[in-house]
């Protein structure tokens, strides 16, 4: 335990909570998104309840992935000496790539409804009667575990040179600091997507990003070939940088609207 009281331990605890907050930021995009599903006056319940559920599972995996780590990394099906595919997937690999899979579905499926959406009727009307409170929530806390994986492998990095018991009580607090800091920011980013209803379109491709960098994660961790060349996962700082250039384009793209709006109106 006297590790838990030095300035190295308190300096990591610092940057487990700072790697909880940066790597989940694509979870908070999803889980903002996805809860606008629910009524309106259920929301906030939704994300809340959510993320609850997600400290509490992430907890558990915790535990699991430092207890049998090495059964989730050992491939379990491979395939090699093919020209076309080569694989060595494992329980990781298909966990990240179905994640992938159903992200990037998610987000088409969201694209696609809000450009065939009627005029007399708010996205806040459309299908929600078919969605359950119940199904969302499993929803965000499932898809918060798979988010979870690489933080989680990521943190016991971090805290590779401690003890088994002080490793996991810091990587506890972060978890639970990081999902109290998720519920905060959860209602900020709804409410700001509520009010400027044109950054979902944004949000929705960052969430086909984050789809494509766990499809090229998945395909990494699986030793994927495809036609001989291996499925490099796409860096944090591509995706970042991917990110800027998006929210340049909509904002360079928002005023230079308005410029045109402004002239039209003046010609008129």
């Amino acid at each position: 335990m006297e590790q838990l009281l030095t300035l190295d331990s308190l300096f990591t605890l610092v940057m487990l909570v700072l790697l909880q907050a940066v790597l989940g930021f694509d979870n908070l995009l999803y889980i903002s998104l996805e809860s606008k599903k629910a009524p309106k006056e259920e929301q906030s319940f939704v994300r809340k309840m959510g993320v609850g559920l997600a400290i509490i599972l992430r907890i558990v995996l915790l535990f699991v992935l430092m207890s049998l780590i090495q059964y989730f990394q050992d491939p379990f099906m491979s395939l090699h000496g093919n020209s076309i595919l080569e694989f060595e997937f494992n329980v990781h690999s298909i966990i990240v790539l179905l994640g992938g899979v159903f992200i990037i579905y998610t987000a088409v499926k969201e694209i696609w409804h809000m450009m065939l959406i009627d005029d007399h009727h708010g996205p806040e009307d459309a299908d929600k009667k078919g969605v359950s409170k119940n199904t969302i929530i499993f929803w965000i806390v499932i898809m918060n575990l798979v988010f979870s994986f690489d933080s989680i492998l990521s943190a016991m990095a971090l805290t590779s040179d401690m003890e088994y018991q002080p490793q996991l009580i810091l990587m506890t607090i972060a978890i639970v600091t990081g999902g109290i800091l998720m519920i905060v920011l959860a209602d900020k980013v709804a409410d700001f997507l509520q009010k400027n209803k044109m950054y979902e379109v944004l949000g929705l491709f960052v969430l086909l990003i984050v789809g494509i960098m766990l499809l090229s994660e998945g395909g990494h961790l699986a030793h994927l070939h495809l036609f001989g060349n291996p499925v490099t996962p796409m860096s944090k700082t591509t995706f970042y940088f991917v990110i800027v250039v998006l929210v340049l384009i909509d904002i360079v793209q928002g005023r230079y609207q308005k410029k045109l709006l402004a002239s039209n109106h003046k010609e008129v």
